[in-house]
């Protein structure tokens, strides 16, 4: 078996608790959630555990690849974040424990190793994502996982103790310490993979991945043009733009560290870097071949000003509204300039049957990226998930420039 394989094809929904199976065993009583998922005891970690969140790495040890039988398990309470109404995050976001029964026939326990907050969660927590959970539901969109009990009952799969792992599905629920799942919804991750990249894989480098090779045939030296070019998937294209050989052109806003900005990412691979204000006047800018391909992270102004610098029969992606306003298109882009406008959702990419071979293609490579260096995470904090309320209040500034993206740990 490949090192990457993605065990399964068969997707259903793409919220953390619209999965069939955990609307089923998920109640609330008594303000307790009772469900299939949950944290080890020190006992039950394999013994490369601690030694892997010390170095954030994968480096798995003879401990680790021990199955251990059902009939040995320990007591496991997972710790989980929760909300059971929508709200900003520091009112509606509690931690809960919960008591994990023992393994059914064919399934695993993982221990979560680190999980990010995205702006999709905030804005699935106060009720503005396009698309919402059944509540009460567990939070988080993605992470990385280790794999610390296996069934010893039933056909065995493919996954061993040790083994880092990905949900198979978006928005699994990767803001508790534990879960139990079937061998088939989680993705094998190749060895060396550091924990932060790992943590960070599913959303946005896979975002800026398709986006980059599904909407227009680009050759060496093509203009891409993006806004929002300092965020996670703005960083990602610039990566994926100087490896394959295309030209980026990276709109952020201004701010009193902008010079320190503009560095950063044009040693990260960007062929400029403009302020808003910047990209209306720049000749140099104009001077150039006009890109055949826009992606716009954040609407209103700024996604207009995208498509007035675009090639006769461009194509402008929108994945994001940052900006909370429409898209605005002039009328001569679309009928002289015949410039396409469609949009991109990873979750919907990810949830469809005949994607899947493509997606384990995808994978694989974005994680050669990061093991060789061509990739690296964004600026990041590692933060304890005791401490999720101080990372909620700095994943969300009140100046809305975030500068550090917030990883929760489970040590």
């Amino acid at each position: 078996m490949n090192s990457l394989t993605p065990l399964s094809s068969k997707l259903t929904s793409c919220q953390s608790m619209s999965r069939l199976r955990q609307l089923q065993a998920c109640s609330i009583h008594s303000n307790v959630v009772k469900h299939n998922y949950g944290p080890a005891t020190p006992q039950t970690m394999t013994g490369s555990l601690a030694a892997n969140l010390m170095g954030h790495q994968n480096t798995t040890g003879v401990a680790a690849r021990r199955m251990l039988s059902t009939s040995n398990k320990l007591s496991v309470t997972c710790q989980q974040l929760i909300m059971e109404e929508y709200g900003e995050p520091e009112k509606v976001v509690k931690m809960q424990s919960v008591e994990l029964p023992s393994l059914k026939p064919g399934e695993v326990l993982i221990k979560m190793i680190a999980t990010t907050i995205n702006p999709s969660d905030i804005n699935t927590i106060q009720g503005m994502y396009a698309v919402k959970p059944d509540l009460p539901c567990i939070l988080g969109n993605e992470g990385v996982a280790e794999v610390i009990e296996v069934s010893s009952e039933g056909e065995k799969g493919p996954l061993q103790v040790g083994d880092w792992v990905i949900p198979v599905m978006n928005a699994y629920g990767t803001w508790r310490s534990h879960a139990i799942g079937t061998h088939d919804e989680f993705t094998k991750l190749p060895k060396g993979m550091d924990a932060a990249a790992a943590a960070t894989l599913s959303v946005n480098p896979t975002t800026a991945y398709r986006m980059l090779k599904d909407f227009v045939k680009l050759e060496k030296g093509d203009l891409v043009i993006q806004n929002a070019g300092n965020s996670g998937v703005g960083r990602a294209v610039i990566q994926l733009c100087a490896h394959y050989g295309y030209k980026s052109i990276n709109v952020v806003r201004d701010r009193p560290a902008i010079a320190e900005l503009k560095k950063e990412l044009m040693d990260m691979g960007a062929t400029m870097v403009l302020t808003e204000r910047e990209l209306r006047v720049s000749r140099e800018l104009r001077a150039m071949e006009k890109p055949p391909l826009a992606l716009n992270c954040v609407s209103g102004k700024s996604a207009t000003e995208l498509i007035r610098l675009m090639r006769d029969g461009g194509v402008m992606v929108t994945y994001g509204g940052m900006a909370r306003q429409p898209v605005t298109v002039p009328v001569g882009s679309l009928i002289f300039s015949d410039v396409r406008l469609v949009g991109y959702w990873q979750t919907r990419w990810s949830l469809n049957p005949a994607n899947q071979e493509a997606k384990k293609e995808m994978l694989s490579d974005l994680c050669e990226f990061f093991k060789k260096g061509t990739m690296v995470v964004p600026p990041h904090k590692m933060v304890p998930h005791t401490d999720y309320m101080k990372a909620l209040a700095d994943a969300m500034p009140a100046d809305g420039q975030v500068g550090c993206k917030q990883i929760l740990t489970f040590n």
